[in-house]
């Protein structure tokens, strides 16, 4: 059965959104689309990293919501930090 309306999946799937964070080593403003796990500073080189994969970590249907291309790329991010 198809997950239809996650909270959460329209962080993560469909058009990716534009999220700018701040380096916290630099003060640099980072770019991060939805689809980024990661994205290192343009400045400084440091790796920031994207609020994205809390749900990925727990829910069940997570592989089904986001593919399995993007949630393989999430999970593996997820497991090295």
């Amino acid at each position: 059965m198809a997950v239809k309306f996650c909270p959460g999946a329209a962080n993560i799937s469909g058009t990716p959104t534009l999220k700018i964070k701040r380096c916290p080593i630099c003060g640099s403003e980072v770019e991060l689309f939805s689809t980024d796990a990661q994205v290192n500073c343009g400045v400084c080189g440091f790796t920031v990293y994207n609020d994205i994969t809390s749900c990925i970590r727990w829910c069940a249907h997570a592989r089904e919501c986001v593919g399995d291309e993007l949630y393989e790329k999430l999970m593996k991010i997820d497991h090295t930090e």
